[in-house]
């Protein structure tokens, strides 16, 4: 018996016990036409140790541990298939959304079965209800989970050819050579995979073991590799929800109610919005009035045109401060231990304001509902969760609801939830015909899901050159996590660390995420949740963002008072190794401690999570020549010149594609710190569209950008997708702190400038444009 390390390669005293060497896995060849294998991970249970007194949870069980275990128990019903062509095929059971999945898959598949990259085809699978807990994207974890699972079956399809192929070539499996999806034998006779892709299949299951490739070998992973989609993506030919071809299925739109949440009871007009030019089908549901026409145009020109009775909302008169005094009501209070007299404290109260997750590509889904059976095609990262939503809908049994799962453009946590999926098949189902939904841009900001808005308070203790309390009190207004996260919390409950059991979703989520990364003494950091009346979900990063942004301003505080340099401070009280080497690699690089003109200056903030840790620094100009320069139908205020992060994601699949990953966590980064989120008026967010949701643009990007990918001896990937976002927003506010002497504790700062004219709320949409060439720069 052999001890191996635990998933995420990091010394978290965990560990599980499997009856081969460390890199030996049993699996399975399944029987099919061609060569067909799976993984079986589900050897031995996980042992997790009792949670110390010291270490907070996430440094010995996180989030990642519990979606990898959630995923263990049918990650044998994961195959890859051998074609006859020479080709591997792999259904995975997660969504791209840009992420690069699809690439980092095919590049672990090509690296433990020998074959090039280019002839792995990796597509995304159906709602999978078998795969139970198995199919949700999200927390970073796809690599993560699907690592090991996805190798175990790569390794065994190659044993399985290489056994055929000593059959076949009259020689001894050790002498054979598999390159290229090519197996030579001595003499220079050779068979290519597709040849043996038939006589390597099986007639029944059977289990076999395979050796996994040792990371000394790796000639695939963790060498730069391009996107399989970047050539579609960039000639408009990559496949989104309202590119497909589904018969009779026309553009179909939703009339939305003036305030959040708000329901039709009549439409006044329905046979004048009937007799319009190319309108199909007028239908009330429960989410407002769904019109179908010939084009989108026509659509949009219908929705404008209803004249509806509507029910209240569900936050009828409510606003920015009238949420926020919930909160403060809601707010647990700071209970700092006992400290010494002589002690100092530090406290802070930051704000942080609703903020819209939605993504590039609007929310949309194609659905064709019939009396026995649904169908839908939709980008969905929880489809299993979705299907169940849809037959609920529509009353019909799940097994009568298929799920297609399509490549999205973006997701930050929007495509979690089905909620267009669901809208399309109740508007098919009333109509009795096709639709393809899609909704309005305005749609996005005002009615769709955002990212909470919450408090976060603080209050550190020091003397003598140490601290020796830090304690968090985060409020925020619920957070829905009914798109599979809870369901992954309910089924683990006798896996968790002690304590967590008794918790809410939300408060098992923040207590497996957030992390305190320092030698602070005394650590506590909870949560507490108000107001469930708003549309929420787990926007990009979850808390991190928030609770990594009042910290880290928080740190600066403590080493402003001791007379310490911010980064010397860190680095003398910083927990983990890693997390040092980061900090130590952005300040070399960056030049940390430059000088620099009056109202510029350097931030540098560090984050530790999913089995990782990034540190940021960047260089803001809050001259007043920069904050009010003039941008045309935009927002200006201070700008981030440089930015650099190093990250330490453990063993990196495809650097160019973490690369990209961090470039984008910077960017949400800065417009979470400086500009981007929703004013919540009268019961309606007045934000409509990207014209006035102030997401970083190109006038607001740094012009010197930096991404060190740290070297790591881990034997695992840790998660990626959102590692780049907390420092960023953390490093974008201590650098504006330092540039105007005033630390900020609203977010993002320029929240309260209203900097743009206001759409109307009835109609709930603006006409289409017919002078878009005259917008553009």
């Amino acid at each position: 018996m052999t001890d191996v390390p635990a998933r995420g390669g990091h010394s978290s005293g965990r560990g599980e016990r499997v009856p081969m060497g460390r890199r030996a896995f049993m699996g399975y060849v399944l029987a099919g036409a061609t060569l067909a294998v799976a993984a079986d991970l589900g050897l031995g249970a996980p042992a997790h140790a009792a949670v110390p007194s010291v270490p907070q949870i996430p440094e010995l069980y996180d989030l990642e541990d519990l979606q990898t275990d959630a995923a263990l128990p049918t990650s044998a019903l994961i195959k890859i298939v051998v074609n006859e062509d020479g080709t591997a095929s792999f259904e995975l059971p997660r969504m791209e959304v840009g992420q690069g999945i699809t690439t980092s898959m095919a590049m672990i598949i090509a690296e433990e079965l020998d074959l090039p990259v280019e002839k792995v085809r990796v597509t995304l699978a159906p709602a999978r209800p078998e795969l139970l807990l198995n199919q949700m994207t999200g927390g970073s974890n796809s690599t993560v989970s699907m690592f090991t699972p996805v190798r175990v079956a790569a390794a065994i399809a190659r044993k399985a050819l290489l056994e055929a192929a000593a059959i076949e070539l009259g020689a001894a499996v050790a002498q054979l050579e598999a390159k290229a999806g090519v197996i030579s034998a001595p003499g220079g006779s050779s068979l290519s995979y597709g040849a043996l892709a038939v006589k390597a299949a099986s007639r029944k299951v059977r289990a076999v073991k395979a050796e996994l490739k040792p990371a000394s070998g790796y000639a695939v992973i963790g060498k730069p590799h391009g996107r399989d989609d970047a050539r579609l993506a960039v000639t408009g030919q990559k496949k989104f929800a309202m590119d497909l071809q589904v018969p009779d299925a026309l553009p179909t739109m939703v009339c939305r109610a003036p305030t959040l949440n708000g329901s039709p009871t009549s439409v006044r007009n329905e046979a004048a919005v009937l007799g319009m030019p190319g309108v199909t089908d007028v239908a009330l549901v429960d989410t407002g009035v769904a019109v179908r026409a010939e084009t989108f145009g026509q659509c949009i020109d219908a929705v404008r045109a209803l004249d509806v009775e509507w029910a209240a909302g569900s936050v009828e008169g409510e606003s920015d401060a009238t949420v926020l005094a919930r909160l403060r009501k809601a707010e647990l209070p700071l209970a700092v231990p006992k400290i010494p007299v002589l002690a100092k404290t530090v406290e802070a109260d930051f704000t942080f304001m609703f903020r819209s997750s939605a993504a590039l590509e609007p929310n949309c889904a194609i659905a064709d509902v019939r009396a026995d059976r649904a169908t839908v095609w939709a980008g969905l990262k929880s489809p299993i969760v979705a299907q169940g939503d849809i037959a609920k809908s529509v009353g019909l049994p799940m097994s009568a609801v298929t799920v297609h799962v399509v490549t999205g453009g973006g997701s930050f946590g929007h495509k979690l939830f089905g909620d267009a999926a669901v809208e399309a098949a109740k508007v098919s189902k009333a109509m009795g015909k096709p639709v393809k939904l899609m909704w309005h841009r305005a749609d996005e900001p005002r009615q769709g899901r955002v990212h909470p808005m919450a408090t976060s308070r603080i209050r550190a203790s020091y003397l003598g050159g140490q601290v020796l309390s830090f304690e968090q009190r985060h409020t925020s207004v619920v957070t829905d996590f009914s798109h599979g996260l809870g369901e992954m919390i309910t089924a683990s409950i006798d896996r968790l660390p002690g304590g967590l059991g008794g918790l809410a979703f939300s408060e098992t989520i923040f207590t497996l995420t957030q992390e305190l990364p320092y030698h602070f003494g005394v650590v506590t950091q909870l949560l507490s949740e108000a107001d469930g009346r708003f549309n929420t979900g787990s926007m990009r990063n979850i808390y991190s963002p928030d609770v990594a942004c009042a910290n880290e301003l928080v740190v600066d505080q403590l080493a402003a008072k001791m007379g310490k340099d911010p980064l010397a401070f860190r680095l003398a009280f910083l927990k983990h190794e890693r997390v040092k080497a980061a900090l130590k690699k952005v300040a070399k690089v960056g030049d940390w401690g430059r000088t620099m003109p009056e109202g510029m200056a350097q931030g540098i903030a560090v984050h530790s999570e999913y089995k990782g840790a990034t540190a940021v620094l960047v260089e803001i100009d809050c001259r007043p020549g920069t904050v009010n320069r003039k941008v045309r139908d935009g927002v200006a205020g201070p700008r981030v010149t440089k930015a650099v992060i190093a990250v330490d994601a453990g063993l990196v699949i495809n650097p160019k594609g973490l690369e990209a990953q961090m470039m984008g966590g910077v960017s949400d980064g800065i417009a979470l710190a400086l500009t981007s989120s929703l004013h919540l008026r009268e019961g309606h967010f007045l934000e409509a569209s990207w014209d006035n949701y102030f997401y970083t643009r190109q006038w607001n990007v740094p012009p010197d950008f930096r991404c060190v990918v740290m070297p790591s001896d881990s034997q695992q990937p840790g998660g990626a997708g959102e590692a780049g976002v907390a420092a960023s927003v953390a490093a974008v506010a201590c650098a504006y702190a330092r540039a105007t002497g005033t630390v900020p504790t609203r977010f993002p700062i320029n929240h309260g400038r209203v900097s743009f004219e206001v759409k109307p709320f009835v109609p709930p949409v603006p006409e289409s444009p017919s002078d878009g060439l005259s917008h553009t720069f």
